[in-house]
């Protein structure tokens, strides 16, 4: 099963972990990670988180963040596919998705991939019948 993990679900073990909601995604993320390392699950990767993620000013995180994306990436969609993307990005967009995310959201559409998974709480509410988009605590509970 191919996923694709959005710029603040990759960014959600850096944030302040005192709220108990944070806390769970973060530990919901690193278990997905963990399948993907193991190989239960195809990650997808894309131009954009490549670049979201070049302005991370933490440069730690930036640096693991990148390591696990190449590493363990299946698919990449590069920038010279984004003429390729853009109707998929206007439609998206005319949902009132912003346009990084709704980027994101075409890029994995056209990896291929079933799922999206996002701490956006925002773009949750994007509802499409090409992919599935859930938070890392409700698709750790998937398995179950």
């Amino acid at each position: 099963m191919r996923i694709y993990l959005d710029n603040c679900c990759y960014n959600r073990p850096y944030d302040a972990q005192t709220q108990f909601k944070i806390s769970m995604e973060t530990r919901a993320k690193l278990y997905i990670q963990d399948q993907i390392r193991v190989k239960k699950y195809e990650l997808a990767d894309s131009f954009m988180l490549e670049f979201e993620n070049s302005f991370n000013p933490n440069i730690i995180s930036r640096a693991a963040i990148q390591e696990f994306r190449e590493k363990y990436r299946t698919v990449f969609v590069p920038i010279e596919r984004r003429e390729q993307l853009q109707s998929k990005i206007d439609e998206i967009m005319l949902t009132g998705v912003k346009y990084k995310d709704a980027v994101h959201v075409a890029c994995a559409v056209y990896a291929h991939c079933i799922y999206f998974i996002t701490t956006d709480t925002r773009l949750l509410k994007y509802k499409s019948s090409v992919i599935k988009l859930i938070n890392p605590i409700n698709f750790t509970q998937l398995e179950e």
